[in-house]
C-alpha cells in the first residue's frame, strides 16, 4: 500500500518547519490539546516517519494543520520535533502563517491559530513573509536558581515559560557563534542533566526541555544559543525562547512594556520582540520574524518498505 502526505517546507530565520497539510492520521475530533495527546499515544510512528531520516532530518520541526476544530472556525496546529510533541513553537508558527498564505488560505492582516496551550494571534504583513506573533502569556517562575554541573561548577539561571519551559543562563566562556556550536551543545546537555538530577522543573513538575544561553549585545539586544529537545540547536533566535527571555527582562525591570528587544541567534539571524503587561506578573510577548517557503511536495510511504512499516495510519 502506498500512502501520500502533502507537506510544505519553510524556514524562519534559518530554522526549518515542515507543515503537514494533507494525509494526516486520525487524531479524533476534539481540541488541539486532545489531538496532541493522540499523536503521542496512538500515532507517534507518523511523527517519526514524516520528520526523521530518510525523508527528513533531526533539525526539522513539524506542524500538523487541523481544520475541523469544534466550536471555532480557526485553524489549529500541533507542533512536534524529532523526539516528541511541542506545546508551542514561535518560529514554527511564523512558518505556518506564511505557509497558509502560500496556500491561498489567508491574506495579510490579523488571524488566530489554536494551539495546545491556547489561541495565538498573528499579523501577516502585505509582503506575506513578515509575521508579528502575539505569543501565549509568558512568565519567570524562578530567579537565580543554582545548578551544579558534573565538574563541580555552579551556575545561576532562571526558569521561565514562553510556550515551552526554559532554563536561561548567561554564558561568557565561549562566544555564542557557529564555530563554538559543539562546545555550547555539550554545555547545555550538562545543564539539562544537572536540572534533572537536582529535580529542578517547571510549574507542576513539568520538565525543562529547552536550555538557553545568552549574552548581551548592547542595552536593547541579546544573542542566544538554544538547545531544543532531541539535542538539536535552534538556528533561529527561538520564538518561545525569546518570549521567555522577554519575561525575565520584564521581571528584572530591564525592559518596559512596548520597548523593543532584538534577539540574535547563534547563526546571526534576528527576531524583534516586545511585550504587554498581563495579570499575575505575566507578559504577552510579541515576536516579529520572516519566513520563506522552501519546498512543496509529497512524501511517499510504501508499506512494503522496511523503513516505512509503521505507515498504517
Amino acid at each position: 500500500m502506498l500512502r501520500r502526505v502533502h507537506f510544505i517546507d519553510s524556514h524562519t530565520a534559518g530554522e526549518p518547519t515542515r507543515t503537514i497539510v494533507a494525509g494526516l492520521p486520525d487524531l479524533g475530533t476534539q481540541c488541539v490539546a486532545d489531538r496532541r495527546r493522540r499523536l503521542v499515544q496512538q500515532q507517534d510512528a507518523f511523527r517519526h516517519l514524516v520528520l526523521a531520516e530518510p525523508r527528513g532530518s533531526e533539525i526539522l520541526v513539524g506542524a500538523l494543520l487541523i481544520d475541523d476544530l469544534p466550536d471555532t472556525q480557526d485553524t489549529g496546529v500541533v507542533f512536534f520535533n524529532n523526539v516528541g510533541p511541542l506545546h508551542m513553537c514561535g518560529h514554527g508558527m511564523i512558518g505556518v502563517a506564511v505557509t497558509l498564505a502560500y496556500l491561498g488560505r489567508i491574506d495579510s492582516g490579523r488571524h488566530t491559530i489554536q494551539t495546545s496551550v491556547g489561541p495565538v494571534q498573528f499579523e501577516l504583513s502585505d509582503d506575506l513573509h513578515t509575521v508579528r506573533l502575539q505569543n501565549v502569556p509568558s512568565y519567570r517562575l524562578a530567579h537565580d536558581v543554582a545548578v551544579t554541573l558534573d565538574d563541580g561548577q555552579t551556575i545561576l539561571g532562571d526558569v521561565a515559560w514562553g510556550g515551552n519551559w526554559f532554563f536561561l543562563t548567561e554564558h561568557n566562556d565561549h562566544p555564542l557563534t557557529m564555530p563554538n556550536v559543539d562546545a555550547l551543545t555539550i554545555h547545555c546537555q550538562q545543564i539539562k542533566a544537572a536540572l534533572q538530577r537536582q529535580g529542578i522543573s517547571g510549574d507542576q513538575g513539568r520538565e525543562i526541555d529547552h536550555i538557553e544561553l545568552f549574552q548581551s549585545v548592547g542595552t536593547s539586544a541579546g544573542r542566544n544559543f538554544v538547545l531544543c529537545p532531541g539535542g538539536q540547536f535552534d538556528r533561529s533566535p527561538c520564538g518561545t525562547g525569546t518570549s521567555a527571555k522577554v519575561a525575565c527582562l520584564a521581571a528584572d525591570g530591564q525592559l518596559k512594556p512596548g520597548q523593543k528587544w532584538r534577539q540574535q541567534s547563534v547563526t546571526g539571524t534576528w527576531f524583534e520582540a516586545s511585550y504587554e503587561a498581563a495579570d499575575h506578573g505575566q507578559v504577552i510577548p510579541t515576536i516579529q520574524g520572516d519566513a520563506w517557503i522552501t519546498a512543496d511536495g509529497t512524501l511517499l510511504f510504501d508499506t512494503d518498505d522496511p523503513l516505512a512499516a509503521d505507515a498504517r495510519w
